[in-house]
């Protein structure tokens, strides 16, 4: 069995839960994520240092929050507006929170007050509304390209070949910062079947860089079951959620 694989089969065999609290596993599972991510690192002849670990709280009430934020963590990923704009508030002031989910035009004046970046922009309009409501704050927000690498169409993300015109829009918006790419690759039990997605979108970072310049250095891919192998091949942020908190609450 691959390793990796043989380590998320063990993982899902540990309990989630310890204590009254319910999240007495969570330090140990921080830590074995860092762990993994140094690991990962070192394969790839990288420092830990140049991944952000984004602890993707869905479905997870601002205890657990504070527990894995206890354990060390700092940034946190959200994927719906309405869920954050409930649980941010109740959660430590100190917390990085990142939108990483689809976002809907009508919720991104809701959105940003609540995040310090967005991961998920995939169309014109939507960095459109972002630029408006963005300047209307005075607020430069910080976002990331979504790629639908595969051309999935349940997945949300721009075409590879109009990843040119999105970025070309975005050279035009004086209060967004494009920082690079992300991507959900088609999942697999498998990690290594999804290396070629993440190869694929560190090979557009390049290319746009050559193009739009030095800023686009993030490569927001990995979850829980492929974030090893995304930082084999790039990533500089992953999404882990079910590693980090365990199976979300009934």
């Amino acid at each position: 069995m691959p390793t990796v694989v043989r380590q998320m089969t063990m993982e899902a065999s540990m309990p989630d839960v310890d204590g009254p609290s319910g999240y007495g596993e969570v330090a140990r599972r921080v830590q074995q994520v860092k762990e993994r991510i140094a690991a990962a690192c070192r394969r790839a002849g990288r420092t830990p240092a140049d991944v952000n670990l984004i602890a993707v709280s869905k479905g997870h009430p601002p205890e657990a929050v504070r527990a894995v934020h206890e354990a060390g963590v700092t940034f946190f990923g959200e994927n719906r507006v309405q869920e954050a704009s409930q649980k941010i508030p109740l959660c430590p002031s100190t917390l990085i929170w990142h939108m990483v989910g689809h976002l809907q035009r009508n919720k991104v004046r809701k959105a940003l007050p609540l995040f310090e970046m967005v991961h998920s922009v995939d169309s014109v309009p939507l960095m459109e509304v972002l630029e408006r409501e963005c300047s209307r704050l005075g607020k430069v927000m910080p976002v990331l390209v979504e790629v639908n690498v595969a051309g999935e169409s349940s997945k949300y993300g721009v075409a590879p070949e109009n990843l040119r015109e999105l970025l070309d829009a975005a050279a035009g918006c004086g209060h967004l910062e494009v920082r690079g790419l992300m991507t959900m690759p088609p999942w697999s039990p498998d990690p290594e079947k999804v290396r070629p997605y993440f190869a694929r979108l560190r090979e557009l970072l390049v290319q746009a860089g050559e193009k739009w310049g030095h800023c686009l250095v993030e490569l927001s891919m990995g979850m829980s079951a492929d974030f090893e192998v995304a930082i084999e091949e790039g990533a500089t942020m992953v999404r882990i959620g079910t590693a980090v908190f365990g199976r979300r609450p009934q």
